[in-house]
C-alpha cells in the first residue's frame, strides 16, 4: 500500500511539473487571443469562452458521475444490487435527451449570432463601433512578403500595415503565388488569401498600439519571416503618415510587382513604402493568376532591406 502510495505521489508531482512547464510559454505578452484590442476578435473571444464554458459543463459533471458510480458500485464493497424487472426510467431518459437539446439548443443560439457578428464580410460588431468612414486596404500575398495597397490613397507598403484607430478598415485579400491565411490575433480572426480569388475581411481597432500579424498557413520556405507589423494610431498621425509616404521615391506599376513577386525572405522585417500605386492593381493580379501567369521563380532572394 505504501508503494502504491508513493507512486502515486510521484505521478501527481510530475503531472503539476508538467503543468507549469506548458503553461510557462502563456506569458501577457504572447498570449494574444485572450487580450483583444477590437470588437471582432473580443467577440470571437466571447464566443469561443461560451463554447468551452457549455462542453465543460458536460465533461466535468460526466467524468465526475463516472467517478463516483465507479467508487460507489466497486465490487469490494457488494452496494450495488440487481433488479431484473428493471425496464424504464423517466429520470434517465430526460437526462440523456434533455442535456443533448439544451446543448445544441444553446450553441446553435450563440454560433447564429457570432456567424453575424464576426461575418468577415458584413461583421455588425465593426458597424456598432465604427466613428469615422471605413477605410480600404488591399492585401496581396507573395512568397514571402505582404503587400498592402490603400487604393484611395495610391500609396502601397510591404510588411507593415497602418491603420487609423476606431475606424472601420475593409480588406480585399488575394494571392499571387499559393494559399496563406491572413491572422491578426489580437483584432481579427483568420481568414484564407487564396491565387486568383478575392476574399474579404473587416475590423476595427479600439486601442491604439502595434500589433503582430502573420500567415497561419503554410506557404513553403519563409513561412517563418512571413509576418508584418499592424500600427494603429490615431487619425491625425495616420493622416501624417499618408502624406509622408506619399512622397516615397519608389513607385509600385505592373512591371515593379513582378520583381516584388519574386520569392523573398525578409530577414530583418523591415517595411518598404511605395508611391504613384497603378490604379487597379489588385484587381490586374487575379486576372493575371487565373490566366496561368506563374509570379514566383525558382530561386529564393534573401532581401536585406
Amino acid at each position: 500500500m505504501t508503494k502504491t502510495r508513493n507512486t502515486y505521489r510521484r505521478l501527481a508531482r510530475l503531472l503539476a511539473f508538467g503543468t507549469v512547464v506548458l503553461l510557462g510559454g502563456c506569458s501577457t505578452r504572447n498570449f494574444w487571443l485572450f487580450h483583444p484590442k477590437g470588437p471582432v476578435a473580443g467577440a470571437e473571444l466571447h464566443f469561443m469562452t461560451v463554447d468551452v464554458a457549455v462542453m465543460l459543463g458536460i465533461i466535468v459533471p460526466t467524468a465526475l458521475l463516472l467517478i463516483w458510480s465507479l467508487w460507489r458500485y466497486r465490487a469490494s464493497k457488494g452496494t450495488g444490487r440487481y433488479d431484473p424487472t428493471w425496464t424504464h426510467s423517466t429520470a434517465i431518459e430526460l437526462l440523456i435527451w434533455g442535456i443533448p437539446l439544451l446543448t445544441v439548443g444553446v450553441l446553435g443560439y450563440y454560433s447564429y449570432k457570432g456567424i453575424h457578428e464576426v461575418n468577415p464580410y458584413k461583421p455588425t460588431v465593426v458597424a456598432d463601433g465604427a466613428k469615422a468612414a471605413p477605410l480600404q486596404v488591399d492585401v496581396i500575398t507573395t512568397d514571402w512578403q505582404w503587400l498592402f495597397v490603400y487604393p484611395k490613397q495610391h500609396i502601397a507598403t510591404v510588411d507593415e500595415l497602418v491603420v487609423p484607430a476606431h475606424t472601420p478598415v475593409h480588406f480585399k485579400l488575394t494571392s499571387a503565388t499559393v494559399t496563406n491565411s491572413f491572422f491578426i490575433p489580437q483584432l481579427v480572426g483568420q481568414i484564407y488569401v487564396m491565387p486568383g480569388m478575392r476574399t474579404k475581411q473587416s475590423m476595427l481597432v479600439s486601442d491604439p498600439g502595434t500589433y503582430r500579424g502573420f500567415s497561419a498557413a503554410l506557404s513553403g520556405p519563409g513561412f517563418s519571416w512571413m509576418r508584418f507589423q499592424t500600427r494603429a494610431v490615431s487619425a491625425r498621425a495616420f493622416r501624417k503618415w499618408v502624406a509622408h509616404t506619399e512622397h516615397a521615391p519608389r513607385h509600385l506599376t505592373y512591371s515593379a510587382f513582378d520583381k516584388l513577386a519574386k520569392p523573398t525572405i525578409n530577414v530583418h522585417h523591415k517595411p518598404k513604402y511605395y508611391s504613384q500605386v497603378q490604379p487597379g492593381l489588385f484587381d490586374h493580379i487575379i486576372k493575371e493568376v487565373n490566366s496561368g501567369k506563374v509570379f514566383a521563380t525558382p530561386m529564393a532572394m534573401t532581401a536585406h532591406m
